[in-house]
Parts: C-alpha cells; structure tokens; sequence
C-alpha cells in the first residue's frame, strides 16, 4: 500500500493570507494604447501637458465685449456697442474688440481680442439693421469666459498612480491628447485542473467510470478576469506524478501565478504535495476554513532548464503557487476569499463594492430648479467608530471633466425638492460596482511638493480648491486634510491639527534672461507690463495682496491704486504653473509663481517672498488610517521631495 501523507497543522487564515501575500505576483508595468486602457490600472502619475480648454472661450451664446464698456449699464440705461464682427466655434478669430465695440459670439468660441468678458445673448438687443448692440446688463472681466486651463491646468496633476481607467478617466485622458500610458500589468494566471476524472466540456463523458466535467477551470478563469488577472488555461493533469510535473512546470514558466484544483487531500494519489516539495516550497498545506481545508500554498521553482533544452520565458526563479480545494464551491470560495484580493493587489484593482450605496450629506446643499437632479458626489468615509460615508457635492460646471474624476456617483435629486439638508441620508448610485471612496480626501492649495508627497499614498484624492476655499470645507468638516499657504485671518475659528509644514519661494516668474527687465512687484505698477495673476482662493494670490499692500503703505497710497494700475491683475490662471505657461508661451511679461515653476520650465525668476504651506489635519480624522498614511508620508518622504525642489526646504 502507498502511504497517505495527513494534512499537517491547519494554518490559521491569517497565516495563510500573510503567505500569499509573501508571494510575488505582479509582473512588470506596460504601456497601452488609450483604446485599450479600460479596465488598466495607472503605474505611473499624468500631468496635464497643456490646458484644457487650450484658449480662452465663451461659455454662452452672445456678445464678447470689453467689460469696463458695459460698467453702468443696466435696463433703462443700455450700454450701446459698435458690433466688429462674428465669431463662430471652430475659427480663429478675425476679428479684435476696441473700446466701445463687441463681436457676437458662439458658445465655445475663441475669445477675440480685446474682450475679456461675454455678455448673455438674452440681455442684449441689435439696433441699426445689426451695426450696433444696446447691451442691458453690467459684466465684470471674466464673466461667461472658460479661461484657458480652468478645466484641466498644464502641469496640474491630472491622475495619480493607482488610478483604475473607466469611462471617465479615459474622457480625462482624450482630452489632454494622451495616446497611450503607463499601466501596471496584469498578472498572468495558469490555471490546472487535476483528476483522472476530469473531462473538458465538449468532450464526451462516461459516468459510469466516474468521469465529470471540468467545472472549476472555467469559473476560477472568470473569476481570475474579475479580479484584474489574466487566465491562461491548461490541459488538465493526471495523478500521475510525472504528468502533474510537467503541467505545473510548464505553467508556471510562463505566468506569475499557477493555480490548481483538486489532488490537494490526503489520499494516496494525490500526489501534487509533493511536486510542490521536491520542486519547490511548500508554505501552507491546509488552512482551518470551511469550507477549503485542503488549500496549498507555495513556490514553484522553474530555474532549471526545461528538459527539452529551451529556456524559461520567466526572469525570476520561481512562480507563485496556490492550490485549491477539487469540489467547485470550496474552490470558488477559498479562491474569492484569500486569491482573489492578492491578485487585485498585484494589478491594482479596488476591492469590488456594491453599485449603490447610503451616506450622509456633508453640507446643506440647496436647490430649487423645479427640475430632477441627478447630484454628482464624492465619498469620503468619516474613519470613526461606525466608519459612515460622507457625501460632498462634486459640480464644477457641464463642461469641466474632471467633475467626472472626482465624482464616486450621483444623488437623484426629486424637482420639487428644495434643499438637501446637512446629515441628511441618501442614496448614491455608484458609476460603478468598482467605486471605492478614497482612503484619504484632501484640499486646498495647489502645490508642486504636495503632489510628489501623494504619489506615496494609496488611492488619494485631492482637490485644488485653494487655501481659502480649502479652509472653509476643512471647517464643514468634510475633508481629512487641508493645505493652506501664507498667513491668513481666515484659518482663525478653524480646528486642525498640523502634520507638516514647509516653505516655498514665491515671485514673478519673468522670460528667460528677463528681457524687461523686472527687479519688483512695482514694475508691475509703474511700466506698461502684462501680469497674470492666480486665482482668489490661491494662498499665493494672499501673499501678494499682502505684500502690495505693505509696497502701498510705503508709497502712501491705497492698495485698490496699486492693483489697479497692474495691468491683468483681476484675470486669474488656475495652477500654480499656468501664469508661468503663459508667459513661455509670449503671452505676459510676467506671472505669480514659484521659483520651481521657473526653473522646470527653463524661465527666469524674480524672487518677492517666501510662504509657509501647512498640512492641516480634521481632528475627528486623525486616527484614519489614510490620514496616518499622511502623516507617515511627511516624515518619512517630505525632505527627499523637499531637496528636489527649487527653493522648497524646511
């Protein structure tokens, strides 16, 4: 008789999911083209190579004008503009606005000229057979304008690693013009089917000799592909040892992971026990589940030369080994429970979750449209004892796409409803079963070391808002984190606990060689220059109001004087490199920015001050682990990010 090998003690589940996840599964990263992306999960981080949308456009139908021409105007007193042209979508203008004139316009057009603001069709009336436009309403510079950038900014951080690619990153990607990118591979899965009695289906079978159909080579391949890994079928084995050798040898040559099924008991034939031991590591040989007691793991040593003579396919030595259970059920179900999140892992996919979901609204959001409302929302989970969801409205406007990114799934919001009230519980339906909240939710300033600093964490989600901006929500209590720049009166009243700071140098970001010649802020003031400013919310934007006023105080004017003697200072760019951009591209002679802006885009640089940025925790999320994730990352990475960084430091 052949001795029967017993199982030997049954590894605790803990134990036997510390050993698969000692098992290296993730093949290297690939670079795909962007039709082939769906589904891929990011290896690497994208920033956007230019803004989108790439030029100034109307955002409605109507007049482009210059809007210091409408000031006053109202529907008594119109405002009356000489009408220089048309200007359709799709053209480059051949038109340019003046003083005292306007140019009819098509939403998406490109802005003429001269015009820095759209006036509504509706709030406008032809006279003189279409020579003249009587403008009824007053516009302010801006107004109804989609600044180029003000989607997507260049340089921005548009995803990060770790990003799965749906339908709405894709969109994201098309619009920045990216052909292909950086994902990490999927890991290939051989799958082995053990058993003199296994027979593939299609094939005949006799029943009387206790032959079945292969069952479990087919859903364990289809749950392989549901989890982001890529199956590879194989012959079924025998229980002849030599036979079950060869399979297993050549499998596991050629994919990072084999998985078997069935000859995993005690009995005398079952013999793949020992392959694993003699060819080599056997880690976990039954596992106290049920049902799945008879599970292997192990390593499976394929460094020989195959005995044909051929070499391995395979770089490293040995591939990872999991064995499954023979009976259908405890396969699908050991594999779902402890395979399943390995492979998810090694490809980069989130834990499925279901399609819908219930949270609690994290602000009042009120409405009163008279139509339905479909809500796009972000989730965030609180990290407390109950460890809810919170829902945060996402709406930057129909026409921005990262509205899409930063979205989780949407709130049917009913027509007659007026507000949606704070705490209030709703329905989210997820874009899709996929959809994980982020593990840690951050906003606030724009920040070149920021973005390095979240490359380190898994799955989280920032949002550029500005300090300012980024301050107000933290106080809501809806984010874990703000980052906020410069000394501001508007911190004051906010509960945060500080993580991190560090500092950054902040100036005029001029041509290179700087051909005008700028020393200072008050060149702006006193010459005939273009300025490109950022955007209200920016704490750069504070730091430059505060130094303006301190160069007011010694002129002895107003600051309102000295701002409006600089020539682009209303008009605000969205990143922090986007009024460096500009100016590259000959558009201004000089733009608020950082010193590392500067250098990376070979400009020069007018040094003004240096600014404070602060990582300001939510004290109710400090125990989250995302937020402790954070935390880890600003000790561990913050100086190495730091020292790469033109004028960054401590």
């Amino acid at each position: 008789m052949t001795d029967r090998k017993e199982f030997r003690d049954l590894a605790d589940p803990d134990d036997a999911r510390d050993a698969i996840a000692s098992l290296d599964l993730a093949p290297e990263p690939e670079r795909v083209p962007l039709a082939e992306a769906r589904g891929r999960v990011l290896a690497e981080r994208i920033d956007a190579a230019l803004d989108v949308p790439g030029f100034d456009r109307a955002s409605m139908d109507g007049y482009a004008v210059r809007a210091r021409d409408t000031f006053g105007a109202d529907e008594t007193d119109p405002a009356v503009l000489e009408l220089a042209g048309t200007v359709h979508a799709g053209e480059e203008p051949d038109v340019a606005v003046s003083e005292g004139q306007a140019a009819e316009i098509s939403t998406g057009a490109v802005m003429p000229e001269g015009a820095d603001s759209v006036v509504m069709v509706e709030r406008t009336d032809e006279r003189d057979d279409g020579e003249t436009v009587a403008v009824r309403t007053a516009v302010a510079p801006g107004d109804h304008v989609m600044l180029a950038g003000a989607d997507v900014a260049a340089g921005e951080r548009a995803l990060g690693p770790g990003t799965r690619l749906t339908a709405r990153e894709i969109g994201l990607l098309s619009a920045l013009g990216v052909e292909s990118v950086p994902v990490r591979g999927k890991p290939t899965v051989g799958i082995v089917s053990t058993g003199d009695e296994l027979v593939r289906p299609g094939d005949e079978i006799d029943s009387a000799a206790g032959q079945i159909y292969d069952v479990n080579s087919y859903t364990v391949a289809a749950a392989v592909a549901e989890a982001g890994g890529d199956p590879e079928l194989y012959p079924h084995a025998g229980d002849d040892y030599e036979e079950m050798e060869r399979v297993l040898r050549t499998a596991a040559e050629e994919c990072d992971l084999v998985l078997s099924s069935g000859s995993t008991s005690a009995s005398a034939v079952d013999v793949i026990y020992e392959v694993i031991e003699e060819r080599g590591e056997l880690l976990v040989h039954g596992v106290a589940v049920k049902p799945g007691k008879p599970m292997l793991v192990g390593r499976l040593d394929v460094s020989e030369p195959r005995s044909d003579g051929s070499e391995d396919e395979r770089s490293s030595g040995d591939s990872a080994y999991v064995g499954l259970p023979g009976y259908p059920v405890s396969a699908l179900t050991i594999f779902r429970t402890f395979v399943a999140p390995a492979i998810r892992r090694a490809a980069g996919v989130p834990e499925p979750a279901t399609a819908t979901v219930e949270a609690r609204m994290a602000t009042e959001e009120r409405y009163g449209e008279g139509r339905m409302r479909m809500m796009p929302v972000g989730l965030t989970e609180t990290g407390g004892e109950e460890d809810d969801l919170l829902a945060y409205v996402v709406d930057k406007g129909s026409g921005a796409t990262t509205s899409l990114v930063e979205a989780d799934g949407v709130v049917e919001v009913p027509a007659d409803t007026a507000y949606v009230a704070e705490g209030e519980t709703v329905e989210v339906q997820l874009f899709s079963p996929d959809v994980r909240p982020p593990t840690v939710l951050g906003v606030g300033e724009d920040d070149p070391a920021l973005a390095r600093l979240l490359d380190a964490l898994d799955r989280p989600r920032y949002l550029s808002v500005g300090s300012r901006e980024g301050l107000r929500r933290l106080r809501d209590g809806v984010p874990d984190f703000a980052v906020t720049t410069g000394e501001s009166d508007d911190d004051r009243g906010v509960a945060a606990t500080e993580l991190g700071s560090y500092e950054r140098d902040w100036g005029l970001v001029v041509p290179a060689g700087n051909p005008e010649g700028i020393s200072g802020l008050a060149d702006l003031a006193d010459r005939d220059l273009r300025f490109v400013n950022r955007g209200s919310d920016s704490g750069l934007r504070t730091s430059l109001g505060e130094a303006l006023a301190d160069l007011a105080d010694e002129r002895g004017v107003t600051r309102h004087d000295l701002v409006d003697a600089i020539e682009g200072f209303e008009l605000a760019a969205k990143a922090h490199e986007s009024p460096a951009r500009k100016v590259a591209d000959g558009q201004a002679d000089a733009g608020l920015g950082l010193r590392a802006t500067a250098e990376k885009l070979d400009l020069g640089f007018v040094h003004v001050g240096t600014e404070t940025v602060r990582v300001l925790a939510n004290p109710d999320r400090e125990s989250k682990p995302g937020v402790s994730e954070l935390a880890a990352a600003l000790d561990d990475e913050l100086d190495a990010v730091l020292s790469a960084l033109p004028g960054f430091g401590r």
